[in-house]
């Protein structure tokens, strides 16, 4: 009879993206408190040309400070998640390796625009997030991450008065802009919110530990071009806006 050989199922990869500033490393701060006493975690923490978001988290106290890891990607943040994902491969396997068995890793994006997106070779499953401070209408604006991550997270509810922001006609607008795909209204100060959200993650857990999940592409980002490459047609345009690459 042949050996058997046991293998440990790998972890959920669960990708966090968005523009700079919605809050993506205080949600996922808030998700490690959810989760940390009932899953082994680590984190995979995205930036430009430094280790700030994952310093951040560390100074949280959230997890082992060994189990947060930074990738500098040294270009447009989507490069490490979309184009060319080798770091981030490799900083997940490493994670895993280190701290055998684990059953989340999340990978954070570094802040970029509205067509950001996880390339599905990466991640199990995405979090796009916006936060009421963008503006009540940005979830109209679209884009693949808006309408096609598995989950729309629009955060930071609880500044909402002060930025005059009506956040049910927000959800409603981004519950539109998605075809009816979850999306979760968060405040990291209010319970039910914090709730629904880790609700979401253990629901696609249990999915992905079963067979039923099946990591799905939002689709590719928009026609993009650096700020020193000539765009179709004659001028320069640059990448980083909250709209598809446009012409200066």
């Amino acid at each position: 009879m042949p050996d058997t050989i046991e293998t440990t199922p790998r972890a959920l990869r669960l990708g966090v993206a968005g523009p700079v500033g919605v809050g993506k490393s205080s949600l996922i701060a808030t998700l490690c408190r959810a989760l940390a006493d009932e899953l082994a975690l680590g984190v995979i923490t995205n930036d430009i040309y430094t280790d700030e978001d994952a310093r951040f988290l560390r100074s949280e106290g959230v997890l082992d400070p060994d189990r947060i890891r930074a990738v500098e990607t040294g270009a447009c943040p989507h490069t490490a998640i979309r184009d060319d994902v080798t770091a981030n491969l490799l900083a997940a396997e490493d994670l895993e390796r280190d701290f055998a068995p684990l059953d989340l890793v999340v990978i954070e994006s570094g802040g970029d625009n509205l067509t950001a997106t996880f390339s599905p070779a990466l991640v199990d499953a995405q979090i796009f997030v916006l936060d009421v401070a963008g503006g009540g209408d940005v979830a109209r604006k679209g884009g693949p991450g808006i309408g096609r991550a598995d989950l729309l997270v629009v955060n930071k509810t609880d500044l909402a008065p002060h930025v005059g922001v009506d956040v049910e006609q927000m959800v409603a607008d981004a519950s539109a802009a998605r075809d009816g795909r979850a999306v979760v209204a968060l405040s990291r100060t209010d319970p039910a919110s914090v709730a629904a959200l880790r609700a979401w993650v253990l629901d696609v857990l249990a999915g992905y530990r079963s067979g039923e999940h099946v990591a799905q592409d939002p689709g590719p980002m928009a026609p993009h071009f650096h700020a020193d490459d000539e765009a179709p047609g004659g001028g320069y345009v640059h990448s980083h806006d909250d709209a598809p690459a446009h012409a200066h």
